[in-house]
């Protein structure tokens, strides 16, 4: 397979002329392609982001070490959680360093376009206190209006000019920052703002019990309490809000972290042990040099900007389409293990995306959960349970996966991909309640059935992503014809069939070992 890809990037390939001016010199004297534009702007400034995090993280440690070093006076013990709970809680001093470097992170990345994110944030809050002041039921309707409303005038008017405000304002125009579009990294703050909304909701609305108030003060054990239980009615307030609205470690790529998953991480520190850290070091650069090796042994992305396929072996064909895929899966994982691996050694534990190789997937449902886990995770706590949940989950799929498309991009190809997989999350929904392993699961060739409803999964998840993230629905239309117009086509398509069977099969037995392990990642 790897060698197919490679003979398809080859300079002896008919089709090399038409994408080799996509790639660019690489190492060691061979091209590299470097041609997709999200990763290649993370790839180009790894140097730069690492000399921010060598910065930001002694400060953030020094700065949390002299804090905690004055509220607990020389000779004295520190003041225990229950102590603490009787008291009154203390203010969160980190959040004020959260809040200061973060203006000063934005303001180099985006420069005066700081003002338009501050205002869209602070509007938001406003939407929060207000409703409670008023009617809280109208924050959850408020709150998803505005958002919405944020992300189609973000698209519409690309990030706004001052100009457009008023003439006198033009010249602020010219202090962009690093990027100037701060509007395409601003779709991950917008689901930081729903969730701040909604926590605040939820625990006004909350029974008594749950709240989290004075000495009924519950400290969270786990990660799904951190997340379920309210914080507390103070800790809902502007500072907290914007140090999460604006956390610089995972501003710009997340990963997604709940309000009150962030503020009880702060008011309770999780416990990060250095070799937890060093052995997630390890493994990001293990991730970053595997993909440097395929940017320079094979060209997926170039070949598919310019469907440079033309008369490939149909074999080839396949694998263009197959390792496009596991390049943008490749690619976000590191991006969001980066972020997350910032985030971590400043002691905030965000929830791990990719937590399985994108090839090793054979259910819809359970890939979606396991691509982009806190986005799933969001969507469940914000949109899919308060939809009705499992109860209307083949009703309420379209909407869920037309607000990820719009979230994503608002374009004709990502609309086209979210109906596309709510489409081909049907089948599996309706097949699960009719073959369920209740009814059939003594039947001996069960496993086999599934095996090859894990066939079509693949397939249309494979179709469904080409669409949405590599070369449209036309490049898709044209791939496929390819294939069903020969004999020769349909035995490839016949063997990459077989060959799925079998890799199904293996994923079977990888669940039943990781169950064996006790290990249940519900995907």
């Amino acid at each position: 397979m790897f060698k197919t890809a490679h003979d398809a990037s080859s300079e002896s390939n008919p089709n090399y002329e038409k994408y080799s001016d996509l790639l660019s010199e690489g190492w060691f004297g061979y091209k590299v392609d470097n041609s997709d534009g999200q990763y290649a702007g993370f790839r180009n400034n790894i140097p730069s982001l690492v000399i921010v995090i060598c910065i930001y993280l002694p400060a953030s440690h020094f700065f949390n070490y002299l804090m905690n070093r004055s509220a607990v006076p020389e000779g004295s013990t520190p003041i225990s959680t229950n102590v603490q709970q009787e008291r009154g809680l203390p203010f969160l001093s980190r959040a004020w360093f959260f809040l200061g470097f973060s203006f000063i992170y934005l303001y180099y990345m985006y420069g005066l376009s700081l003002l338009k994110i501050m205002a869209i944030v602070s509007i938001n809050y406003l939407i929060a206190k207000l409703g409670k002041r008023y009617n809280s039921r109208w924050i959850p309707i408020a709150t998803w209006i505005f958002n919405i409303a944020i992300l189609f005038l973000n698209e519409a008017y690309h990030g706004y000019n001052f100009a457009d405000i008023h003439e006198s304002l033009a010249w602020m125009d010219e202090y962009s920052g690093f990027k100037r579009r701060w509007d395409v990294n601003f779709n991950f703050t917008m689901l930081r703002l729903v969730s701040f909304n909604m926590d605040y909701y939820w625990s006004l609305n909350a029974s008594r019990g749950s709240v989290l108030e004075g000495r009924e003060k519950v400290v969270p054990q786990t990660d799904k309490e951190r997340v379920a239980i309210s914080a507390h009615s103070r800790d809902y307030n502007y500072i907290y809000y914007l140090s999460y609205a604006l956390y610089a470690p995972l501003y710009i790529a997340g990963p997604i972290m709940t309000f009150n998953d962030f503020i009880s991480q702060l008011r309770y520190p999780k416990a990060i042990s250095l070799r937890t850290a060093g052995l997630y070091i390890v493994r990001f650069v293990f991730a970053l040099l595997a993909m440097e090796w395929m940017m320079h042994y094979m060209y997926m992305v170039a070949i598919s900007k310019r469907q440079a396929w033309d008369n490939d072996p149909l074999i080839q064909i396949c694998m263009i389409g197959l390792f496009n895929l596991v390049m943008i899966w490749f690619k976000l994982l590191i991006i969001w293990r980066f972020f997350r691996l910032w985030a971590l050694l400043d002691g905030i534990e965000a929830p791990e995306n990719m937590i399985r190789c994108v090839l090793n997937n054979y259910s819809a449902l359970g890939f979606w959960r396991s691509w982009h886990k806190s986005f799933n995770l969001w969507i469940i706590r914000y949109v899919y349970v308060p939809l009705g949940g499992s109860r209307y989950a083949m009703y309420n799929i379209w909407a869920v996966f037309t607000f990820v498309a719009v979230w994503h991009d608002i374009n004709l190809k990502l609309l086209a991909w979210g109906w596309l997989i709510s489409l081909f999350i049907l089948p599996e929904i309706i097949a699960g309640r009719i073959f369920s392993k209740q009814k059939w699961g003594s039947w001996p060739y069960y496993r086999h059935l599934c095996a090859v409803g894990a066939v079509g999964n693949i397939l249309m998840m494979m179709i469904a992503n080409l669409v949405g993230f590599c070369i449209g629905l036309d490049g898709v239309k044209h791939m496929l014809t390819d294939l069903v117009s020969s004999g020769q086509g349909w035995v490839t398509i016949l063997g990459c069939c077989c060959g799925l069977f079998v890799g199904a099969q293996i994923m079977f037995e990888l669940r039943e070992a990781e169950k064996r392990r006790g290990v249940f990642l519900n995907c």
